[in-house]
């Protein structure tokens, strides 16, 4: 393939893409809003599947350097009630068929892989129109411009290039997230992180949970799910972190102080993450030299473990369709054949288990759900 070739994002998606695409002698460049590699925190763990993350690291040819990346034991699985009764609880696998490692060091990883200047830190964009002679021409905040015969839209749930193609748009699943979490040797919340085991606490009821992980160093990462209508959200102030935790904490009452512990004793930077999905099954027709991977294709809730996986599994798939072939609108038809019965079954899938989670019949569901797995 011989086109110029423009990814929108620098997420495990766009990253793998550009990376399956550089081994099969295909260049291309991503252009990233944040201004660098490390501008952002990259969130806590991931659960790499064999079917879909660890094909795309095969095909990248970064597997071998993936598994010195894992974490054995870390998939450890805790269920309790509110008053921190155990009602599920599964040991941690050290021979895991979907092992667990750091987000962000896996992007690195990536990062790392690609040829020197693939990504252009701080290009946020800011427009992109077809050009009447072909291809699309980008516009970033910084004035710079660009010009690509191909554009790739990995550029996530408020996706600019998404439009391009479909008017579909996220909406809001009714359930807020707040991110807490705890320093390693924190002494007066010893009892609470002995509570979570080796891996993943979740504590549910019908309407909320509090989720946390307990990591190898002693830190605890994870959050608070409370199902709200989306204003409650704004309604949060963190100005003063102490108070937005106790206001947070005030919908636990009643519940074991050993979990309340996660919430009000939390000494991260808390922040709202409201969840949005894009509507199950969402398609579109074939519009030429442009498409989309990962959450600006499929957004879903996190509850199927898969939106990291998907997004790297598309980039591979889609790059290796561009490689394989000669003719793009070919390899854009292709690819899109495969995204979208494979996206919408897991979207689906993604949705029914945020019901599970935090649905009427919790926490049994969720016990339900793992004793399935």
């Amino acid at each position: 393939m011989q086109k110029s070739v423009a990814v929108i994002g620098a997420g495990l998606g766009g990253l793998t893409l550009a990376r399956v695409l550089q081994v099969n002698g295909v260049a291309a460049t991503i252009y990233e809003a944040e201004a660098s590699a490390t501008a952002r925190a990259q969130g806590g763990l991931l659960d790499i599947h064999e079917e879909t993350g660890q094909v795309a690291l095969r095909a990248a040819g970064l597997y071998d350097e993936f598994l010195g990346l894992v974490r054995p034991g870390e998939d450890a699985k805790r269920v309790v009630d509110h008053a921190g009764t155990v009602l599920f609880d599964l040991p941690g696998d050290p021979g895991s068929a979907r092992p667990e490692v750091d987000r962000g060091e896996l992007r690195d990883l990536v990062i790392e892989s690609l040829a020197p200047g693939t990504v252009k830190w701080g290009h946020k964009l800011e427009s992109i129109r077809r050009h009447p002679e072909g291809g699309y021409d980008l516009a970033f905040a910084t004035g710079a411009a660009a010009h690509a015969e191909l554009v790739v839209g990995a550029d996530g749930a408020w996706s600019k290039v998404r439009p391009l193609l479909t008017p579909a748009k996220p909406i809001y699943s009714g359930t807020c997230f707040i991110e807490i979490g705890l320093a390693a040797g924190g002494p007066d919340h010893r009892a609470s992180v002995a509570a979570i085991g080796s891996g993943t606490l979740m504590a549910v009821e019908p309407g909320k949970g509090i989720i946390a992980h307990r990591h190898a160093d002693g830190r605890v990462a994870g959050y608070v799910a409370l199902n709200k209508p989306e204003e409650w959200a704004k309604s949060i102030d963190f100005g003063d972190p102490a108070e937005g935790l106790r206001q947070v904490g005030a919908e636990f009452a009643g519940w074991s102080p050993l979990l309340t512990a996660f919430v009000t004793g939390s000494d991260v930077e808390p922040r709202l993450r409201p969840i949005y999905a894009l509507p199950v099954g969402v398609k579109w027709d074939r519009v030429p030299g442009v498409t989309l991977i990962g959450d600006a294709a499929h957004l879903m809730s996190p509850f199927a473990g898969e939106g990291a996986n998907l997004a790297m599994y598309d980039g591979a798939d889609l790059a290796a369709e561009l490689a394989g072939q000669p003719d793009v609108e070919s390899a854009l038809a292709a690819y899109e054949d495969r995204l979208f019965p494979r996206s919408g079954e897991v979207a689906g899938l993604s949705a029914q288990n945020l019901e599970n989670f935090f649905g009427q019949e919790a926490p049994q569901s969720v016990v339900t759900l793992f004793d399935r797995s």
